[in-house]
C-alpha cells in the first residue's frame, strides 16, 4: 500500500529552532486518497493513536539532536534540528513503507514481530538515533545519565515554545506511519470505495471519524469508537454526587467535593461514640443520642465526684429538661460541655437563692 505523500519537513532551511518555515503551516485536508486500483481510501485513523504517536516524535528528535552534538564545541542541538528532522522523518517513513513486506518475509522467523505501532515506530527511531550519535553519544554512561535526560527535556520545551515542529504537522506524519505499520487495522479504517459519493456515505458513519468531546470545557478529540471510553473518564463530565447529595458537578471536582463540603460525606461521631453516619445526619444523631453524649461529657466534668448511677441520673434529667433543644444543638463535646456547665451553674445559683430565702424565712 502506497502511503499518502508526506510534506517534506526539512524543505525550508530554517535559521534556527525558533524560525518558521513552510512545514509550520496548518495541515490542510488532503481530501480522498486514491489507492491501488483507483479506489478511494477512507482517511480516518484512531485519533488518540495518532496523537500518542505524534507526541513522542518530538522527544525522539530531541534525543537525536542532543546525542549528535554532545561535546561538540561548534554545534548545538538547535543547529542540527532542521536537517535531522528531515532525515529522521524520511528514515522512519521509509522503514514503515516496507514494514508489512518485511513482516511477511519473516513470518517463519523465530522472533515474532510486534504489532504495536508505538513499539514499532520507537524501534525505527532508536535505529535512526544510533546512526547519528557521536563518540560521546555512544558511551553507555552518557546514555543513562540524568544530564542527558535533562538536556533532552530542555530541548523539547524549547521546540514547543518556538513551535518548531507543531503538533498538527507531527500528526500528519504520525497518520502515515500508523497506516503503514498497523498490520491488523486496529487503529485505522481499511475501507476503500469506487467513487466519492460512496466514500462520503461511509465517512459520515465511520467509527474512526474524529469528534470533539461534547462536555463543556473539554476540547479533546477522539474517534467515535473511543468516545464512550473517553466519556467514562472525562474530567469535564457533569455527574451526580457520588455520595448522593443534590449537587451535580464536574468529575474533576468530585473527590474534593466528597471529602470537604459534601453534606453526605461519612463522618464519625464527634462525641466519641461508635456510630458512623453522613454529615447530613449529624443533627438527627445528636438528638437521638443526646443522653449518651451527655453521659460522656458529665464523666469528664465530674470525674470521680459522681457515681455511675448519679451520672446516669443527671444525664437523664438534662435530657428531659426544658433545655433539651439547646443541648441537642451542640455538635461537639466542647460545645456540649460548655452548655452543661452553664446549666449546672445556673442551677447552683438558683439553689443558693432558694436556700438563702428559706434561711431568711
Amino acid at each position: 500500500m502506497d502511503p499518502p505523500p508526506v510534506a517534506d519537513p526539512g524543505q525550508t532551511k530554517d535559521k534556527g529552532v525558533g524560525s518558521k518555515g513552510e512545514m509550520d503551516l496548518p495541515v490542510a485536508d488532503p481530501g480522498p486518497v486514491r489507492d491501488e486500483g483507483e479506489l478511494l481510501r477512507c482517511p480516518f485513523c484512531d485519533y488518540e493513536a495518532v496523537y500518542k504517536l505524534a507526541q513522542f516524535l518530538l522527544p525522539g528528535l530531541a534525543a537525536v539532536c542532543v546525542d549528535g552534538t554532545t561535546g561538540d564545541l561548534f554545534r548545538s542541538p538547535s543547529d542540527v534540528a532542521v536537517d535531522l528532522r528531515k532525515e529522521m522523518v524520511d528514515s522512519i517513513t521509509q522503514r514503515s513503507e516496507t514494514f508489512i513486506a518485511d513482516v511477511e518475509a519473516e513470518q517463519n522467523a523465530e522472533n515474532e514481530m510486534s504489532d504495536d505501532p508505538y513499539e514499532i515506530v520507537s524501534i525505527f527511531m532508536d535505529d535512526f538515533s544510533r546512526t547519528k550519535r557521536n563518540i560521546i553519544g555512544h558511551v553507555s554512561g552518557w546514555l543513562l545519565s540524568d544530564s542527558r535526560d535533562d538536556k533532552i527535556d530542555d530541548f523539547v520545551q524549547e521546540m514547543e515554545m518556538t513551535r518548531f515542529w507543531p503538533l498538527e504537522r507531527r500528526e500528519a506524519i504520525a497518520e502515515v506511519l500508523l497506516r503503514n505499520v498497523d498490520i491488523k487495522t486496529k487503529f485505522h479504517c481499511p475501507e476503500k470505495y469506487e467513487n466519492e459519493e460512496r466514500l462520503a456515505e461511509h465517512k459520515a458513519q465511520c467509527s474512526f471519524r474524529p469528534v470533539t468531546c461534547p462536555n463543556e470545557g473539554c476540547r479533546t478529540k477522539v474517534s467515535v469508537r473511543c468516545m464512550q471510553d473517553h466519556d467514562a473518564t472525562c474530567l469535564f463530565k457533569i455527574l451526580q454526587c457520588e455520595q448522593n447529595c443534590e449537587k451535580r458537578l464536574l468529575r474533576r471536582d468530585m473527590d474534593r467535593h466528597c471529602v470537604t463540603v459534601c453534606p453526605m460525606r461519612p463522618m464519625k461521631c464527634p462525641f466519641g461514640c461508635d456510630d458512623s453516619f453522613s454529615e447530613h445526619d449529624l443533627e438527627e444523631h445528636c438528638s437521638e443520642s443526646l443522653q449518651q453524649h451527655l453521659l460522656k461529657v458529665l464523666q469528664v466534668i465530674h470525674k470521680n465526684n459522681f457515681t455511675a448511677d448519679e451520672l446516669k441520673e443527671t444525664a437523664l434529667r438534662l435530657e428531659k429538661s426544658e433545655d433539651r433543644g439547646k443541648l441537642a444543638k451542640a455538635r461537639d463535646a466542647r460545645s456540649l460541655t460548655s452548655i452543661v456547665k452553664d446549666l449546672e451553674a445556673k442551677k447552683f445559683q438558683c439553689s443558693s437563692v432558694v436556700s438563702h430565702v428559706n434561711l431568711g424565712g
